[in-house]
Formats: C-alpha cells, sequence, structure tokens
C-alpha cells in the first residue's frame, strides 16, 4: 500500500477517501491512479470493467444517480478544475441508509473517493469547468437509470452552491423523485 493513502471516509462503511502518491520533479509529475494490488491489501478488491469522463462547466450538478440493477462501485477523481463530490448511502438495512458523504476533489489535490455499490452519487462543479473520470465496478444499463432529486429535503445535502444561484441540472436530473423508504437497494 505504498503508493496510497486510504482512509474510510464520512462515517460511512465502504467509503473511502483515496490520496495517491505524487512523485514530481521539474519535468513534472507522475502517479498511480488505481492498482489492483494496493486496493486489495486496503479491502478493496472490486475488479472495474467500465471507465468514464465527462467535462462540465461551473455549476453543473449532475446527480443523484444510481442503477436499481447492475449496480455500479466508482472510483472517481477530477482530471482539471474541483467539485464537490456526493455520495449517498441506499443500501437496504445498512446502518448509514440515507447518510451523505460529501467532499471536495481537484486536480490540485489529485484526491479521489471511491463510491461502493449501493450509493446513489453526483457532484456539483465549483471551478470554471471540471474534467471528472471514474471506473465503475459494472456497465451503464440505461434501463436500469434511476436517481434522487438533488436537494431532497430529508437528505438535506450540503451542496455549495452560492445564495441565489440554481445549479445547471439536465432534463433528467429534475425530474427525479424525492427520498424515500422506497429507494433502496439490496445488499
Amino acid at each position: 500500500m505504498g503508493n496510497f493513502i486510504f482512509e474510510k471516509y464520512g462515517g460511512i462503511e465502504g467509503i473511502y477517501h483515496i490520496q495517491p502518491e505524487v512523485r514530481g520533479d521539474a519535468r513534472g509529475y507522475f502517479m498511480e491512479t488505481y492498482n489492483y494490488n494496493d486496493f486489495k491489501a486496503a479491502g478493496l478488491g472490486m475488479v472495474f470493467v467500465q471507465d468514464n469522463q465527462s467535462l462540465s462547466s461551473e455549476g453543473v450538478l449532475r446527480g443523484l444517480h444510481f442503477q436499481k440493477e447492475h449496480t455500479q462501485g466508482k472510483l472517481v477523481r477530477v482530471i482539471s478544475g474541483e467539485v464537490f463530490d456526493v455520495a449517498v448511502d441506499i443500501r437496504k438495512g445498512s446502518k448509514t441508509y440515507g447518510k451523505w458523504a460529501g467532499v471536495i476533489l481537484s486536480a490540485e489535490k489529485k484526491n479521489m473517493l471511491y463510491v461502493p455499490e449501493g450509493f446513489a452519487h453526483g457532484f456539483y462543479v465549483l471551478s470554471e469547468t471540471a474534467e471528472f473520470a471514474y471506473k465503475c465496478t459494472d456497465f451503464y444499463d440505461p434501463s436500469s437509470e434511476a436517481g434522487i432529486m438533488w436537494n431532497d429535503p430529508v437528505l438535506d445535502i450540503k451542496w455549495p452552491v452560492p445564495a441565489g444561484k440554481e445549479p445547471k441540472l439536465a432534463e433528467k436530473d429534475k425530474q427525479y423523485p424525492g427520498f424515500s423508504n422506497d429507494i433502496f437497494l439490496e445488499y
């Protein structure tokens, strides 16, 4: 585990804040963004099957997304810019069901978050633009796509949206229901 620092995060079982070792000199830097052996040694022996990347402008909020079937664990990081990243526990029977954890991920810090299966996930862009990359443990399945309203009062996520501003949302994200005991994934 010499190339990463793994920290259980947000008081929610399964979420890890990960800081890779960055080696730099006058030419630039080098870092590993994933190493199966290091992750497995930290208790994260998942296998990734799909990589995704998005570009978003300041004020964009993507989420809160999950898949009802073909649930995905995600290793998320920011390649350029900065985001506020959120994971909401929707695992039926979990001690932290309905709780959320949030962290600022940035290209400057090069930090990552592992969001396990059984969580809704979203992020809000803080910088002018942000490139967001993530590895997934299962394939995207549009027929299984679901979500929760980003500003649900029960969850009370403390998004860093400036007062008087509304986040830029996709049409589908505007239509998601609020959080309720009917929203859960079996684990």
